[in-house]
């Protein structure tokens, strides 16, 4: 099967990407690397650098006739979209309507959504939110990744368009940014292992559902098989972890000593919040096979050596520069 998948150079994009070609598929990866990186690109994808509003997307479907669409490429960061509604708007709806219609435009079999469990609901009436929760999100970001739910639904029912839609909770695990990319485990860990403090955000009490990100790209690959019914489905581990128990794992992971500091409450973000994954796992099939234990040790594991490598470049980039002669000086 041929799978276009966006944002395929990205953190979780990039594991779903491997998974696939694992088992067969051929891929087409299209990002334009604003968050992605190359060094994410499994070598077998087909890779495009292009924005998901680009005209040029269009030929590239033209091209490649993928028959799923896998859709990860999105402004992710809530507290941007708070400060910059108009371009979380763009992005996330515009550019995914774009990719819908041209799914539909040109005759793809199914279109894969990866949408938001953590922002879409905002503040719950119960815990563990499942699909029949009301969607009330209370910052730009849910509110844009809920909307093309809508978009899809009705695709479906006026082209016959089959989807899945995946709700993320929080996911983690290697290749996610230590520098910031909208993910608190990679950002505690990357702060310890260097040494620097790591803010811990309103009292820390915050409850949210991590679910390590090998167990979220098993959910694309289980939404390939045309017999699952178009509909959402919450991916996640059906109970919470507040902030301040996760820097503790995380701290004694990383062996540091540094005690909890707290900064002020993030606008927009929910207080407590963890899905129930009753409907994937009863329609879907899937399973939540890496506990929070084991997939922080994967990460602090993958983190550490990622910094180490970069500092032994550095090491080696300092040497070489201090060991070349100065260039000679006219006469």
């Amino acid at each position: 099967m041929k799978i276009l998948i966006t944002g395929g150079a990205g953190f979780i994009g990039s594991h779903a990407v491997d998974l696939y070609i694992a088992q067969g598929h051929e891929v087409v990866v299209v990002d334009d690397l604003s968050t992605g990186r190359k060094a994410n690109l499994n070598p077998a994808a087909h890779f495009y650098k292009c924005d998901i509003r680009d005209p040029q997307v269009e030929d590239i479907i033209r091209r490649e006739q993928p028959q799923v669409i896998n859709h990860h490429a999105a402004q992710m960061d809530v507290r941007y979209s708070v400060t910059h509604p108009l371009f979380d708007a763009d992005v996330n709806v515009l550019g995914s309507l774009h990719l819908i219609e041209l799914a539909r435009q040109h005759g793809v079999k199914r279109f894969i959504y990866i949408s938001s469990g953590g922002a879409a609901y905002g503040e719950p009436e119960y815990l563990p939110c499942d699909e029949a929760h009301p969607v009330n999100p209370i910052c730009p970001y849910g509110t844009s990744k809920h909307t093309v739910e809508h978009y899809l639904y009705l695709y479906e029912k006026n082209f016959g368009l089959p989807y899945i839609v995946l709700r993320y909770p929080n996911v983690y695990g290697p290749r996610q940014n230590p520098a910031g990319e909208a993910g608190v485990i990679a950002i505690f860990t990357g702060k310890l292992l260097s040494g620097e403090t790591a803010v811990i955000n309103g009292d820390g009490e915050q409850l949210r559902d991590y679910v390590y990100v090998g167990d979220c790209a098993s959910a694309n690959l289980l939404a390939l098989d045309s017999s699952r019914p178009s509909g959402i489905y919450n991916i996640g581990s059906g109970k919470g972890t507040s902030v301040n128990e996760l820097f503790a794992l995380v701290k004694q992971l990383t062996g540091s000593r540094q005690l909890p500091v707290h900064g002020p409450a993030k606008l927009g973000e929910t207080r407590h919040i963890y899905l129930d994954a009753g409907k994937a796992i009863r329609d879907l099939g899937w399973r939540q096979h890496v506990s929070l234990e084991q997939g922080l040790e994967q990460t602090v594991a993958y983190i550490r050596s990622s910094e180490q490598a970069s500092r032994l470049v550095e090491q080696a980039a300092r040497s070489w520069e201090s060991a070349t002669p100065p260039a000679e000086q006219p006469a």
